[in-house]
């Protein structure tokens, strides 16, 4: 994978990165963004810092005011946006983005984990209570 087709990838960036690399490549702020969506200017920010995302009829909106594919979006390939020039982006940052991707991914597990044992231990009450 070349740069450019990595850049935004699903290892490389999130659904909240890509849209708000889309949403700068376009020349867009997020309050006019959200305007044009028809959204509080804090649900697109909530995407933007993927704690929420959108349901399917503001994503395929998204994607034609941003003027990307909507599998771009979502995973990064396809119809999208190129990788930044290489000076706008050092190694150094990309390797610390790279890291705070693996680090997400960890937490999101642990995250799971911890949801599975407290299920598994308010089961356990249950049955005693």
């Amino acid at each position: 994978m070349t740069e450019v087709e990595s850049w935004y990838s699903a290892e490389a960036a999130t659904f909240g990165d890509r849209v708000a690399g889309a949403r700068e490549a376009a020349g867009l702020d997020q309050q006019e963004l959200a305007k044009r969506l028809g959204i509080k200017l804090s649900t697109l920010r909530n995407w933007e810092e993927d704690l929420n995302e959108p349901r399917a009829n503001k994503l395929q909106m998204l994607s034609g005011l941003l003027g990307v594919s909507l599998t771009w979006l979502m995973t990064g390939k396809g119809d999208g946006l190129d990788a930044p020039e290489q000076d706008a982006v050092g190694s150094d940052m990309k390797d610390v983005l790279i890291e705070m991707r693996q680090l997400k991914t960890v937490i999101d597990g642990a995250s799971d984990q911890l949801s599975r044992l407290e299920k598994r231990l308010r089961k356990r009450l249950a049955e005693q209570g």
